[in-house]
Formats: C-alpha cells, sequence, structure tokens
C-alpha cells in the first residue's frame, strides 16, 4: 500500500488540527500551511475532500477556518485516508478471468480480501488521539539526555 502526498498531508494537518481541538478555536488553512511547511493551494484540496467527509467543519468569515468535526478520538486514520485516497480499498483487478476463473477466487479469498481486511482494520485502530499520544512520546524521547 503507497500513501500519497496528498494522504500524508491529509494526516498530518488533522493531527494538527485535533492537537488545537481543545481551544475551539478555527484554524486556517494558511496556519497550517506554515507550521507544516506544506502548500496552501495542496491543502486546500485536501480540506475540500475533508469537509465532503464531514470530518472537519469550515466557519466563514475573518476568523473562520477548520475546526474538526468530532472529537479527536473519534477520527481514525481510515476516516481520514478513506476520503482522501480514492483507490485505498480499490478492489485488486482479476490476473486471469477468462482461463483460470478459480486462480483469481482463491487470489481473492487469501491474499486480496485478507490483506484489505488488516488494512482497514489497523488503520480504524489508530484515532488522532493515538496519534497526538505518540508524538508527546516522541517529544519525551527526544528530551531524555544520557550521561555516560
Amino acid at each position: 500500500m503507497k500513501i500519497s502526498a496528498k494522504g500524508r498531508y491529509g494526516l498530518a494537518a488533522m493531527t494538527y488540527l485535533a492537537r488545537n481541538y481543545e481551544a475551539g478555536t478555527p484554524i486556517t488553512i494558511i496556519s497550517i500551511s506554515e507550521k507544516l511547511g506544506i502548500s496552501k493551494i495542496y491543502l486546500e484540496q485536501v480540506f475540500s475532500l475533508l469537509k465532503r467527509a464531514r470530518l472537519v467543519n469550515s466557519i466563514k468569515g475573518s476568523q473562520g477556518g477548520y475546526q474538526l468535526a468530532r472529537s479527536p478520538r473519534e477520527i481514525t486514520a481510515y476516516d481520514i485516508l478513506a476520503s482522501i485516497e480514492l483507490s485505498l480499498m480499490e478492489k485488486t483487478a482479476a490476473a486471469a478471468p477468462d482461463k483460470m476463473p478459480e486462480l483469481d477466487r482463491a487470489l481473492a479469498a487469501r491474499v486480496f480480501d485478507p490483506l484489505d481486511e488488516a488494512i482497514k482494520n489497523t488503520l480504524s485502530a489508530v484515532s488522532l488521539d493515538n496519534i497526538l499520544t505518540a508524538i508527546d512520546q516522541e517529544k519525551d524521547a527526544d528530551s531524555l539526555m544520557y550521561f555516560i
């Protein structure tokens, strides 16, 4: 599985919104762009998909921006990637449909369907809240000093 730049940027931007969820104030695309070093135009495309999937709410006006539509523990990596990666769970094309359809059914049953299920389960088990916890753990690990 390969996640596109759009998918990676979507995860990063949603994590940034999750970090600021408790403040309750909308975050502009410009501030996300500056903080994460991601193109504003690219983020606009990403947020259009996230808004369509009802993962973010947009607030209009001078104090506007984007907010998570649900709490960080209720939004998963699967929710985000499924809204951005249009081919995330695209069915694998048949290898030999005319000559050996039983091969295609066996491959689907033993390889492709279990793989798709494992990917979905793994991504569904990771919430934005989990990612925030991992960020904090990484920060703590970076701040450790070792004395010899």
